[in-house]
């Protein structure tokens, strides 16, 4: 699973209509260009490869105030909403996502119900606890990795990265569950994109007014 598509979709989702400089400018100001491929081309490409797909509605604008060519706005489709659920939904319970998947997914956990979001996470849970039961039956942590050689010290980071991962999650589901952040259905979102003209203080391009992407 790749974490571009949930992050693209999920800017354009909260702008309610973007053009791509906006949208690279807010995976930039989540500094997605760090831990994941957010990059600038690639930011493009989903773009237009989803708006190819049916899940993005492109449309043409006029030319910019600077005198540039016009630029690509991009609107989420209802096909478009239902992939962005399906990969937030898939993203919060895999256990054996790369971690910018997962990074990608708490994003946007808040656009769901407070107790779907608890559940989700309590299914990536029972998910890592039934993967470690299944390693431990060719690796017993207490035994210490040296029992099988160097080899055992795969396992060994596989076992302690899934009981990091584990604990982890349990303390995000308890913080939910307490009444930490503001879900769907609970009052106003959680404003996480730049305005139009917005300064981005981790911009690491500039910005072209005539953008046409």
């Amino acid at each position: 699973m790749s974490a571009i598509r949930l992050l693209v979709l999920g800017a354009v989702r909260q702008h309610g209509r973007a053009h791509g400089y906006q949208v690279r400018n807010d995976l930039e100001y989540w500094g997605a260009h760090e831990w994941s491929n957010a990059k600038p081309g690639s930011v493009y490409h989903a773009l237009k490869h989803m708006a190819k797909q049916g899940l993005l509605y492109a449309h043409e604008t006029a030319p910019s105030t600077a005198g540039g060519p016009p630029r690509t706005e991009y609107e989420i489709t209802d096909k478009g909403t239902e992939e962005f659920f399906a990969l937030l939904r898939a993203s919060l319970t895999a256990y054996d996502q790369k971690p910018d998947v997962l990074s990608a997914a708490l994003g946007f956990i808040v656009d769901l119900p407070r107790s779907e979001a608890v559940e989700l996470l309590g299914q990536r849970v029972r998910s890592i606890e039934e993967w470690r039961s299944s390693v431990t039956d060719y690796y017993t942590p207490e035994e210490g990795p040296e029992s099988l050689g160097h080899i055992g010290e795969i396992m060994n980071l596989w076992v302690t990265q899934a009981d990091s991962g584990a604990e982890w999650t349990r303390g995000l589901i308890e913080r939910i569950e307490s009444g930490a952040y503001t879900f769907a259905g609970e009052g106003a979102p959680f404003a996480g994109v730049l305005a139009e003209g917005e300064e981005n203080p981790y911009a690491t391009g500039e910005h072209h007014e005539g953008d046409s992407h």
